[in-house]
């Protein structure tokens, strides 16, 4: 598949590499290579800045075409009654200018009126009911996987439509990775998550939910992680200071992340951008402060391998445990940019 965009593929291209690295890792462990643990990857040939060739994953959807298409989505077939998916996002559009109070109370009411239904994935797929649980302790392992080493690297921008569900093996594969190291907290709308755990998410690990086999395999992952931190360090601080990509994030790229709803991109770019400088924004006069910013993403990707989270040093179940919770508290969730989809 060819595309030419604005999408600067060799930061995908980067971000594969890492999580080559990382699924190498999980392999030479015994207890994550008994586990199954790994990173779906899929390959990416770069051929300039605005263009490359990726691998189209077969036998895959997206998680929002499953749960929230208006014609055949999971949600309108198994709660008609409940708001439609559209409905919760003018809900959330609305409160996106007022506080932060009425934001949270806006999403506890879209919350009640709009169900997970997630758990129908595997159970409308695979009927056999071995073969379902086998599906289901796969999906669950992957989305423990995919989330400790995407919080790692500061992976963000994780809407519906950039995780994909492969439908025969029930693994998630993330998709479109240009907002790492934690550059989605500087969008005009911050991103509040460690990594994606909304309430479908949790819905399809089954009656347990986050307990059990997810934490478990989180903990896992997290200790791989934080025992072969020099590895890691190593390579993310090559890929940073590589001067052949930006993935520092640029006016552009934050404009056509959280674009109004209408995605109306072409057609307002001009008036929108005004005069906004939109070159690689890190020219030779600039290279100090990327410097400084580079330094800064090493220096905190160094204090999640030591467990270092708000000044204090935690276990890794505590780090985990941490990060679970972050991930599902309605008060960051509700800050979500609404296009994000956090109720869903």
């Amino acid at each position: 598949m060819c595309e030419q965009g604005q999408d600067d593929m060799r930061q995908d291209a980067v971000m594969q590499q890492v999580f080559s690295m990382c699924s190498m890792l999980l392999q030479r462990n015994k207890d994550t290579r008994k586990r199954k643990l790994n990173i779906r990857r899929y390959k990416v040939v770069p051929f300039s800045q605005r263009s490359g060739v990726l691998e189209w994953c077969s036998g895959t959807m997206p998680i929002g075409e499953f749960l929230a298409d208006p014609n055949k989505g999971a949600h309108k077939r198994f709660r008609p009654q409940d708001w439609t998916n559209l409905a919760c996002r003018k809900k959330m559009m609305e409160a996106q200018s007022l506080g932060f109070d009425y934001r949270l109370e806006a999403y506890m009411n879209v919350c009640k009126n709009f169900r997970p239904v997630f758990r129908y994935f595997c159970m409308e797929r695979f009927l056999d009911p071995a073969l379902w649980m086998e599906r289901r302790l796969a999906y669950t392992r992957s989305v423990a996987t995919s989330s400790i080493v995407g919080y790692i690297v500061g992976l963000g921008d994780r809407h519906i439509q950039n995780i994909l569900i492969d439908e025969q093996t029930a693994e998630l594969v993330h998709i479109d990775l240009g907002v790492a190291f934690e550059q989605g907290k500087i969008l005009p709308t911050p991103e509040t998550v460690p990594f994606r755990l909304s309430r479908d998410i949790v819905d399809g690990m089954g009656i347990t939910g986050v307990e059990g086999v997810f934490r478990r395999c989180c903990e896992k992952t997290m200790e791989v992680m934080r025992s072969s931190q020099e590895a890691l360090l190593t390579i993310v601080e090559v890929l940073l200071y590589d001067p052949l990509f930006d993935w520092t994030m640029n006016p552009l790229k934050a404009f056509h992340l959280q674009h109004d709803e209408q995605q109306e991109l072409n057609a307002t770019l001009g008036s929108t951008m005004g005069g906004v400088d939109i070159d690689n924004h890190h020219k030779s006069s600039d290279s100090q402060s990327f410097n400084k910013v580079a330094e800064r993403v090493l220096l905190r990707l160094q204090e999640k391998l030591k467990g270092v989270e708000d000044g204090a040093v935690l276990s890794v179940g505590g780090q985990v445990n941490l990060l679970i919770q972050q991930a599902m508290d309605p008060k960051n969730l509700s800050r979500l940019f609404p296009g994000w989809q956090a109720w869903v």
